[in-house]
């Protein structure tokens, strides 16, 4: 059974910082690349970051460059990402995927994400 499980999130001050992770099992971890997207209550779907399967490419959106974070952990089939100086805008629902097209915005298989909750 394919599962990716996010865990990390949680309530934090501006300008705080957060480690979420996304526990992968039941794929061939080093043949997909992972995105995380958030996704907040009325606003659309936003990919926030990338990493290639073999960890050498990664791409973050304009919105959480120089903040954010991600790397991968192959021996615990494991991805994190990392946000520092967290910004209330960055509240939402956090999902890690799996995908075989690097970055495309198609995703084989997700998780249910960890909601980050930043307060002014």
């Amino acid at each position: 059974e394919v599962q990716l499980v996010e865990s990390g999130g949680g309530l934090v001050q501006a300008g705080g910082s957060l480690r979420l992770s996304c526990a992968t099992s039941g794929f061939k971890f080093d043949d997909y690349h992972i995105t995380w997207f958030r996704q907040a209550p009325g606003k659309e779907r936003e990919g926030v970051s990338c990493i290639s399967s073999n960890g050498a490419n990664t791409w973050y959106a304009d919105s959480v460059k120089g903040r954010f974070t991600v790397s991968r952990d192959a021996a615990k089939n494991t991805v994190h990402l990392h946000m520092n100086d967290l910004k209330p805008e960055d509240t939402a629902n956090y999902v890690c995927a799996a995908d075989l097209d690097y970055c495309s915005g198609w995703h084989d298989y997700w998780g249910q994400g960890t909601q980050v909750t930043v307060s002014s």
